[in-house]
């Protein structure tokens, strides 16, 4: 379910992209007045309503899919490492038994030994 999430969002992100590089600056229309060409491709109005529709559409849809995948990310259970992890860590040092002689200096027990 997340990969599915994942390749979604990577689409939605490229569509983003694109939708908001199609779109004219607010100083573009200057140009048909002193000559230029006028753009006539999307209607007499321009882009202006259908691509800010659109444009609204793909950030919700961006923004849903990103919380989406945290949410995901957050329920996960944990890793196999972070499983070994905890293991190793709650591993204790043997002590040694009542009553028997205490270690030489030659014998390993698993606690350091200090020198005087």
């Amino acid at each position: 379910m997340q990969t599915l999430v994942t390749v979604l969002h990577i689409i939605i992100c490229i569509v983003l992209i694109l939708v908001v590089l199609l779109q004219t600056g607010k100083g573009a229309s200057m140009g048909a007045v002193f000559g230029g060409s006028s753009q006539t491709l999307f209607g007499s109005s321009g882009p202006g309503g259908f691509l800010s529709r659109l444009t609204t559409i793909v950030a919700i849809l961006f923004m849903l899919t990103s919380f989406g995948l945290t949410y995901m990310v957050s329920q996960k259970s944990p890793s196999l490492m972070e499983g070994a992890a905890k293991k190793e860590t709650q591993q204790t040092v043997p002590m040694p038994k009542p009553g028997s002689p205490p270690a030489s200096a030659g014998q390993q027990t698993g606690v350091p030994q200090t020198s005087k």
